[in-house]
């Protein structure tokens, strides 16, 4: 499928790929999500009316309630919308006419949308999780939370977790490779938009920070769906999670708040009428931030029992991170004085947002102080920075929604109504969030307070709907221009200065019908286009008189139903999975019963072990489709060409499937290395020479030669492709996928040989931790001899990879780095 149907119909929003549709299919959900996270804090603030709340919840239904706030708010809105700027906006900024993998943006947006559907249902699975945003350990395992927490539900909710995280690594890939080899002739790094830059940060960002929560979030997995005991021992449990989920959790308050960032930059460039003050010192902060911002996740940990030293230098990065901040907001406030100030919808966004982070980090930095900390924490003083600057993030967004909407829909909006919209969601959310400073005795997390503080809990609830209020005047004001807003000139901003405002809006599907080039030092198009036209730029010709070819005008294909099928089978998989505990529960007490094994169940405390049968049901069904779908994908004719003339530093050499197959691997050694590192901190924890296991050493020693064996196969298998060798492609292909499966095959020998001892992975600690991290090796193996078998179909059925070798050299990537793992865990399991 390649043809892209109307905009006007619902086929064109199901198998779409273009970036632009896929932008505001991605703004359109997250402003959805933001209404059902923003009707959940409205329940919670209701109840908070009196200090005993009112009765509207219960306790359980209150912690669902800010629980499901949190989460939404975090990851299926902030996180999301600003995806939704860049999916269609990086593209147009940097001279591209898509992203690097069409069919991978569209199968990250189904990602996401399922993630959150799933998220949706788990409160109807007997409740939703309930433990916190934070998913603190041990609350987040059923033993140490209430019986509803044992059901499916609360299971839902971390595999929904684990889909979104899925979203966003694919994603991930798709804006590295397109940035970094996608930009338009001329445009060198230093030179991008401010946005893209702040964009491309914070992908890289998210590159690792998510792939350190995909590895908390599979453990806790294991432990709800498995019972393994990662988060439900006295032997570090609580340290391991915090450690995994802050290492992630900091680095995402900048990746939630640097594409708003980018958005103020912007427009405050637009609207001072001048170039922001000191951008190349401004990029070097934000660079350091996002290196920064991994070095300074201890800080949430300072009351735990992390040693004093390295708790104050925790607090010696976490002040230090704060000064690029202080330059970043200089530049802002420079940029106005020395510029022009019209204070447009957009603008004043901007500049409110600035004004909010400003106090959210003037009092974040209190809590950067140790001993403040121990008086701050856990109150909600953290409550009001938090939003303060989270929130502030939010009022940059919306700004730019006002920024782009004519871009995005060719119409004007009312500035009368966006300016009233600005000033009732100001005043909401000081009323909101301010008074929560002065209430910060409160407990956070907690349906009741004391009665001194009610005052401000009421003028909080007062804001809060105040706030819910500005945005239901956005969603009329761009209602209103969306019916009878006049058609908006391609730009309505006078000193606006990026590529998006050189086209019509909104823009055309292919963007340029010229190619875009920066050669000369300003935006011009090689051949004769409406833009260049509109802007008295010349056909662009070579020394010779001809025409400088572009190799752009290669169809382009913007259509595929199978992204949307993978999402799909992927969530039916998923919602079967989280029903799967109590069959685990059931299977694990006759296992016990048969080998004398009860007291290694004790965490099964509080666990319901009555099976539904829809579940296993659901987890059949999700295979079938997802190896159907997977299959199609995997055939389907689907052009996406690469730019035949860009800038591509520092990757010129490297080709984009390549690129991502290494943007990929980097974030997977992030979810080994996590799984690894918390195998070594929990067996320091309970003493190195405490660990009981005790594995079968010849088959660990003979799979590491099985394995090393494959990639020498696989290499074998490059070099008959490059001499277009049919017979010994398939004969290579066949032998590393017989190595593979003899791999599998001694792994399943092992296993049989310890559950016959009775040794399963609820046994205790250290087996949990060498069935899932072995199990988690094993899966990439089965992962990656499925694509062999695919590989060998397609060799046989089409002769494939014989004039292009290049996917048998990206297989072997995938599976050097496999078989590399596996050397790691053989001395860790078998010898040590």
């Amino acid at each position: 499928m390649s043809d892209l149907p109307p905009q006007t119909t619902i086929k064109r929003w199901l198998v779409t790929t273009n970036h632009k549709d896929v932008g505001i299919m991605y703004l359109a959900t997250s402003l959805f999500f933001l209404l059902f996270g923003g009707v959940m804090a409205l329940l919670f603030r209701v109840h908070l009316w009196e200090p005993g709340g009112i009765g509207l919840l219960t306790g359980n239904q209150f912690n669902q309630a800010v629980t499901a706030h949190g989460l939404l708010m975090v990851f299926w809105f902030l996180s999301p919308i600003a995806t939704g700027f860049a999916n269609y906006l990086v593209p147009l900024q940097i001279g591209a006419k898509d992203l690097a993998f069409p069919r991978l943006n569209a199968l990250s947006y189904w990602f996401y949308l399922f993630s959150g559907i799933l998220l949706a249902i788990s409160f109807f699975q007997g409740g939703a999780y309930s433990g916190g945003w934070t998913l603190y350990a041990p609350l987040n395992v059923p033993t140490y939370t209430p019986a509803m927490e044992a059901t499916a539900g609360g299971t839902a909710t971390v595999l929904a977790l684990m889909l979104f995280v899925f979203s966003i690594t694919v994603g991930t890939v798709n804006f590295l490779v397109t940035i970094h080899r996608s930009r338009a002739e001329g445009l060198g790094l230093w030179n991008m938009p401010m946005f893209t830059w702040s964009w491309l940060l914070t992908v890289w960002m998210m590159l690792f920070a998510f792939a350190a929560l995909l590895a908390a979030l599979l453990l806790l997995s294991a432990d709800r769906l498995l019972i393994t005991q990662y988060f439900a021992t006295e032997q570090g449990s609580g340290l391991l999670w915090a450690h995994l989920f802050w290492f992630f959790g900091h680095p995402e308050v900048y990746i939630v708040f640097f594409p708003a960032l980018g958005i103020m930059f912007e427009t405050f460039q637009t609207f001072c009428g001048r170039r922001l003050v000191g951008r190349k010192w401004v990029i070097i902060a934000m660079v350091l931030v996002a290196v920064q911002s991994f070095l300074v996740w201890m800080h949430h940990m300072f009351l735990t029992t992390i040693n004093l030293e390295i708790k104050t230098l925790m607090m010696a990065t976490t002040i230090g991170i704060s000064l690029p901040f202080d330059l970043m907001v200089f530049a802002l406030i420079y940029t106005m004085v020395k510029g022009r100030v019209r204070f447009t919808t957009p603008f004043l966004f901007s500049l409110g947002a600035l004004v909010l982070f400003i106090l959210g980090g003037i009092t974040g930095v209190f809590l950067g102080a140790v001993v403040l900390d121990y008086e701050f924490r856990g109150t909600y003083w953290v409550v009001a920075h938090f939003h303060y600057v989270m929130v502030s993030g939010v009022t940059a967004l919306v700004g730019g929604l006002y920024y782009w909407w004519p871009k995005i829909t060719g119409k004007m909006y009312s500035e009368a109504l966006g300016k009233l919209n600005f000033a009732v969601y100001f005043i909401g959310f000081n009323m909101l969030y301010f008074p929560l400073f002065l209430a910060w005795e409160t407990p956070r997390r907690v349906f009741h307070f004391d009665g001194g503080m009610q005052t401000y809990h009421q003028v909080a609830t007062v804001g809060a709907f105040i706030l819910g209020a500005s945005f239901l005047i956005m969603f009329y004001t761009f209602a209103k221009s969306w019916v009878s807003g006049p058609d908006a000139p391609d730009n309505p901003w006078e000193f606006s200065r990026t590529a998006e405002w050189a086209i019509p809006s909104p823009p055309p599907l292919d963007n340029w019908s010229g190619r875009p080039s920066y050669a000369s030092g300003r935006l011009e198009f090689v051949e004769d286009s409406p833009a260049a036209t509109d802007g008295g730029v010349a056909q662009k010709h070579d020394a010779t008189g001809e025409e400088i070819a572009h190799g752009d005008g290669e169809h382009a294909d913007h259509a595929s139903i199978w992204p949307l099928g993978i999402g799909f089978g992927t969530f039916v998989l998923f919602l079967g999975l989280s029903g799967l505990t109590p069959y685990v529960i059931n299977f694990a007490e006759q296992a016990a019963a048969d080998t004398g094994t009860e007291d290694a169940l004790q965490n099964l405390v509080g666990m319901s072990n009555e099976p539904n049968i829809i579940y296993p049901i659901l987890i059949g069904l999700g295979i079938v489709i997802l190896a159907y779908v997977l299959f199609k994908f995997g055939v389907e004719d689907f052009n996406a060409p690469e730019m035949a003339i860009a800038e591509r530093w520092p990757f010129e050499g490297v080709g984009n499937t390549k690129l991502g197959v290494w943007v990929f691997l980097a974030s997977d050694i992030v979810v080994f290395g996590a799984a690894i590192g918390a195998f070594v901190f929990m067996r320091i924890h309970m003493g190195w020479d405490a660990w009981a296991l005790e594995t079968i050493q010849w088959a660990g020693l003979l799979n590491t030669y099985i394995l090393l064996t494959s990639s020498f196969t696989v290499i074998l298998a490059l070099v008959f492709a490059e001499r277009k060798n049919k017979t010994g492609l398939l004969a290579t292909m066949g032998a590393t996928l017989l190595l593979a499966t003899t791999f599998m095959g001694v792994k399943a020998y092992e296993y049989s040989a310890k559950f016959a001892e009775g040794e399963y992975w609820w046994y205790g600690l250290e087996y949990s931790i060498y069935y899932v991290t072995t199990g988690l090796h094993a899966l990439h193996v089965l992962l990656g001899m499925l694509i062999a078998v695919f590989m060998i179909y397609r060799i046989l059925s089409i002769d494939a990879y014989l004039e292009d070798h290049r996917p048998v050299e990206f297989f072997g990537l995938y599976w050097h780095f496999v078989d590399i793992v596996w050397v790691f865990l053989f001395p860790l399991f078998y010898l040590f």
